[in-house]
């Protein structure tokens, strides 16, 4: 019988992990192999690899200092925003960490004490309600194996079976598929490209360099021929002199854009959840870690006095989460608007040559 089982071991699920280890006797699940240093045999998450300022601060806050082997070159502090509808392009200053999304995910689990009990390479199934919990069923080695809780939290991101185990689909985030390939690649870019078309998306592309690599991305709508508007987004910035000739791996993932303060949800009886599988996740950039820290820990602060009325503490702890969310939504239409875009654009406020 465990207190808590925690599914996802993302930052949000092992920053909770590690913050309450302590009180509580904790199973932690997730599909990936997050103990093996080997890269080669670790299934990555979809993601950039920016460490975004609220990130930092978050990483700050927490008493953590994040190792330097975490870090990639180069180290990016400027942004070049490329807009393909108006036919714009601007540099504007921005303090990003590039790192290895890999490392830093396997850095938060090395920070979990040793009592927690964490099973890697394993599928979450499924759970059911029993007498003073949950019966948890996950796969492991290939066998189905149960496990009973008091209380379950869901750190399984966008698309958490979690979540739609007890939300029924009702309320949830836009959901859009991200479609990252790596390619190799010996020029020096010392910037981060965001891309802005909508012919594409309505929501926004990147180009990342990192190491000896180049990461093309985009957020796109599922429903919406997605891979053929990532080939026209790779095929319009080869004629502006991107070069993705060796590719090395593709990567997809879903992720979560809420559009109303209301697609946030903390989870309902003793089931709650945290980071991107809450709603928790930037509408205007899709920045997730400093949610998932942020959640977290105001998900921990909560289980401090004890599992009785955990929820409702917690719901009272996100009110600066929601605001957040709510600021982002109104600063939105100023970046995806094609119109909007344009004059802040040609105005020139804040960029740099």
């Amino acid at each position: 019988m465990y207190d808590i089982v925690i599914v996802g071991s993302g930052p949000a699920g092992a920053n909770l992990a590690r913050l309450i280890a302590n009180k509580y006797k904790i199973l932690l699940l997730d599909k990936r192999n997050l103990e093996n240093e080997n890269i080669e045999n670790i299934s990555n998450k979809c993601c950039g690899g920016l460490l975004a300022p609220d990130a930092q601060k978050m990483i700050a806050k927490l008493g953590l200092g994040t190792p330097k082997d975490v870090l990639v070159d180069p180290q990016l502090f400027a942004v070049r925003t490329i807009d393909l509808t108006n036919n714009l392009e601007r540099l504007y200053q921005k303090f990003y960490f590039n790192m290895d999304r890999g490392k830093f995910d396997r850095w938060l689990i090395s920070l979990i004490p040793a009592n927690v009990d964490k099973k890697f390479n394993s599928l979450f199934k499924s759970f059911a309600e029993i007498p003073g919990g949950y019966e948890v069923r996950y796969i492991d080695k290939g066998q189905e194996i149960s496990a009973k809780a008091k209380v379950i939290i869901g750190a399984d991101g966008a698309f958490s079976k979690v979540r739609r185990s007890i939300s029924n689909d009702i309320n949830m985030p836009e959901r859009y598929l991200s479609i990252q390939e790596w390619f190799k690649c010996t020029d020096d870019i010392p910037y981060y490209a965001a891309i802005f078309d909508e012919e594409i998306t309505d929501f926004y592309s990147w180009i990342i360099p990192k190491e000896n690599y180049l990461l093309l991305g985009s957020a796109l709508r599922p429903k919406e021929n997605p891979k053929e508007k990532y080939d026209m987004l790779k095929s319009k910035l080869t004629h502006m002199g991107f070069r993705f000739d060796d590719k090395i791996k593709t990567e997809s993932a879903y992720i979560y854009r809420p559009k109303k303060v209301s697609q946030f949800y903390t989870g309902t009886d003793k089931i709650a959840l945290i980071g991107e599988a809450s709603g928790a996740i930037s509408p205007s950039s899709a920045e997730g870690i400093s949610y998932a820290l942020k959640s977290s820990l105001y998900l921990a602060q909560s289980l401090e006095q004890g599992i009785d009325g955990f929820l409702d503490r917690y719901k009272k702890q996100v009110g600066d989460i929601k605001l957040n969310l709510l600021f982002k939504n109104i600063k939105s239409p100023a970046m995806y608007n094609p119109f909007l875009r344009r004059l802040a654009m040609k105005s020139g406020l804040l960029s740099i040559k």
